[in-house]
């Protein structure tokens, strides 16, 4: 089990988040955690929990600021509300320096909305990988804050989605900017 804590943004700001750590903290893997539209609530935080489990340091930057829901409405409500180059450039990033300071190789991965979010984190977060899980549509017209190019970065993105008769369809991108 994690628990609350608090870190700075690169901003100075400080940020709530749930990290969850395994029982070999020391040199762990980090990975940064980013939240479906739902909010920080009890399956992200599971999320958390199973990576922990699995050897990794797993942050998850409260983006929604302590405001969880379970209605699609008012998720609706808080994701177009949400300023996504904010929590890439700054929650996210924090998350990621914070997990820096005792890992040496930090990740990022997203589930739906934090899918939208996780391409960002390879705009604002420097690591080497990360892995949006699965694509939606929930964030993909936020993507507008990401640059034309990216000529100092390397990204992997591995991503997936369930279809309607229940077959899961994948795909990988790795590419180095020139």
């Amino acid at each position: 089990m994690g628990q609350m804590i608090t870190f700075k943004r690169p901003d100075g700001k400080e940020c709530n988040g749930y990290l969850a750590t395994p029982a070999q903290a020391d040199k762990a893997p980090g990975v940064v955690v980013i939240q479906e539209w739902w909010g920080l609530n009890d399956q992200i935080k599971g999320v958390a929990d199973k990576l922990a489990g699995l050897g990794y340091r797993a942050l998850v930057p409260d983006l929604y600021k302590g405001k969880v829901t379970l209605d699609a409405a008012e998720a609706q409500h808080l994701m177009t509300n949400l300023d996504f180059g904010q929590a890439a450039s700054q929650d996210m990033r924090g998350a990621a320096q914070y997990l820096k300071q005792s890992s040496a190789k930090v990740g990022v991965v997203g589930f739906c909305m934090g899918g939208a979010l996780t391409v960002l984190a390879a705009v604002f977060v420097p690591a080497r990988s990360t892995i949006p899980q699965p694509p939606s549509s929930l964030g993909t017209a936020r993507l507008r804050f990401l640059p034309s190019t990216l000529s100092d970065r390397y990204l992997a993105v591995h991503g997936g989605w369930l279809c309607e008769e229940g077959s899961a369809r994948g795909f990988e991108v790795e590419a180095v900017a020139a």
